[in-house]
């Protein structure tokens, strides 16, 4: 007796000329309301919070670039052009997780019977080339000024302009870290860690201007070239959780916890098999699991039924669970196996 089982959910929304009027505003600035009679939906609440992250940070950064943009033009700082560049293309990248966020609404259909998920995968894919884009211009420009040396105006402005670069990039870095470990985002996480190491580079800036301030010309362009150094760093730890991703990678402990949840559900002899992936930021499992061999067809429905409860409501994130129940044979029933000697 072999079966599968699988959940979905219904979600009704209010209707009326008013509703829509507040759905739209809801939608632009990533907000989603419910009546107090309305059960919540967790992956469209996540969804709200990683665009009202993304749009937040990407007003916060862009404020910021601007800022620096224009103590580059008076100062010709070719360190503070790298880190103007470098905050430019951070806010960049919430444009395209923007859009992977609103595809990842559309429910899934005969083409793509998993959803759209993945679009938040494909857009680590352009941030990463974002990020290497930058390097290569900030690099760029260091070498020409080691070549063509000129001096740094208002060296002060350069310190200031730094700070300003670390604050902007350490509160984005902060509020995108949280909220993408809240929902489950890997690409929101990785974003703030671009966003942390920005503001590591700001500070760089810092010392720059410092070292020109004592007659240390080439200060500036040598730091700037550190920075590309630095960006091609970020590079890699991008290029390795996208990667991770696409290749449906998972933490071994989120394994490890749901076998350990399949197993302590009544009526489970054995789970023969596992597997997670995370679509986007929502997790799916795919798992067999062992009942007794004379277990009606009902029966054995309860039991996937129930494996499916608990797992989603166990593990984080997870939305969707399809449970293969096989049946264990008589001969293996009556020999006492434990559940420690179950295939993984």
């Amino acid at each position: 007796m072999t079966g599968r089982h699988e959940h979905g959910h219904d979600h009704e929304h209010e209707v009326g000329a008013w509703a829509r009027v507040r759905h739209a505003t809801s939608e632009l600035l990533g907000g989603h309301s419910h009546d107090a009679a309305d059960q919540v939906d967790e992956a469209l609440e996540a969804d709200a919070r990683g665009r009202r992250a993304l749009w937040i940070s990407l007003a916060a950064l862009l404020v910021t670039a601007l800022l620096q943009g224009i103590v580059v033009v008076f100062t010709r700082s070719v360190a503070l052009l790298g880190d103007t560049l470098h905050n430019l293309v951070d806010a960049a990248t919430a444009i395209p997780l923007l859009v992977a966020f609103w595809l990842a609404r559309r429910p899934a259909n005969d083409r793509f019977t998993y959803g759209y998920g993945r679009a938040e995968d494909l857009a680590g894919l352009f941030v990463i080339v974002m990020i290497a884009l930058s390097s290569v211009l900030a690099g760029w420009e260091a070498i020409s000024r080691l070549m063509d040396p000129r001096g740094v105006s208002y060296v002060w402005a350069v310190a200031l302009a730094g700070l300003i670069g670390f604050a902007g990039n350490e509160l984005v870095a902060r509020y995108r870290i949280r909220v993408g470990r809240q929902i489950g985002s890997a690409a929101l996480v990785a974003d703030g860690l671009h966003a942390r190491t920005d503001g590591f580079t700001s500070l760089a800036v810092v010392l720059g201007a410092i070292g020109v301030a004592v007659g240390w010309s080439w200060a500036d362009p040598v730091i700037g070239l550190l920075i590309a150094v630095a960006i091609l760093g970020v590079l890699r730890s991008a290029a390795k959780q996208v990667g991770a991703r696409l290749m449906d990678a998972v933490d071994p402990d989120l394994v490890g916890r749901a076998r350990a949840v399949m197993r302590d559900t009544p009526g489970v002899l054995g789970v023969r098999s596992v597997r997670l992936r995370w679509i986007g930021h929502t997790l799916h499992a795919e798992a067999d699991v062992e009942v007794a061999g004379r277990a009606t067809a009902e029966a054995a429905h309860d039991v996937a039924h129930r494996v499916e409860q608990r797992l989603m409501g166990q593990l984080p994130r997870m939305t969707a669970a399809v449970i293969h129940v096989s049946p264990r044979p008589a001969r293996t029933e009556l020999s006492g196996c434990t559940e420690g000697e179950d295939a993984a």
